[in-house]
């Protein structure tokens, strides 16, 4: 399990990687084009829109997955043994009911009805049922992320909140 989550997180920083320069080339060229030419472009302004929702989506998937999320945490640190544990369960559990129910459920029947009425953005003429992909493939990849913290969880007794301590955290100018 531990060498498809390093893949799946491998392929999740690329894919971000990659949408998060292209969407900074999007805009600054936006902003010459603005400014500089006074002809601002379409194009790049809608596909910074749809970058910014895949890098946004995606990158939230991740950082669950890296266990960097916003969480607040008062009723795992404050509980002891089994009902840490059942707590940490029932964490879990509402990601992953959020993730399927919401993300996968919900963003497939958008997809798909956005396909079926053949919308299309205005300017690159993209049909919209691909741009909202990122719902239902982020859901997907939170759900995966959540069945690895429940194995962490009953293996490990690692809730989803637990970091591993990796030595004192610094930054750059530490």
């Amino acid at each position: 399990m531990a060498v498809i989550t390093r893949g799946v997180d491998m392929v999740l920083r690329l894919v971000i990687t990659v949408a998060f320069v292209i969407l900074v080339a999007c805009v600054v060229w936006q902003v010459f084009s603005r400014y500089v030419l006074q002809s601002p472009s379409t194009v790049t302004d809608e596909m910074a829109r749809f970058l910014f929702i895949w890098v946004a989506l995606l990158g939230g998937a991740y950082t669950l997955g890296q266990r960097r999320h916003l969480a607040i945490d008062l009723l795992p640190v404050i509980t002891t043994g089994l009902t840490r544990l059942l707590v940490n369960c029932g964490i879990i559990a509402a990601i992953a009911l959020f993730a399927a129910l919401v993300m996968i459920y919900g963003g497939i029947d958008l997809v798909s009805r956005t396909l079926e009425t053949g919308q299309v953005s205005p300017a690159l003429r993209l049909p919209m049922g691909l741009v909202y992909t990122a719902i239902p493939f982020s859901g997907l990849c939170i759900l995966y992320y959540c069945l690895t913290f429940l194995a962490d969880l009953f293996r490990e007794g690692r809730g989803p909140n637990d970091q591993i301590a990796a030595g004192p955290a610094g930054g750059p100018l530490d």
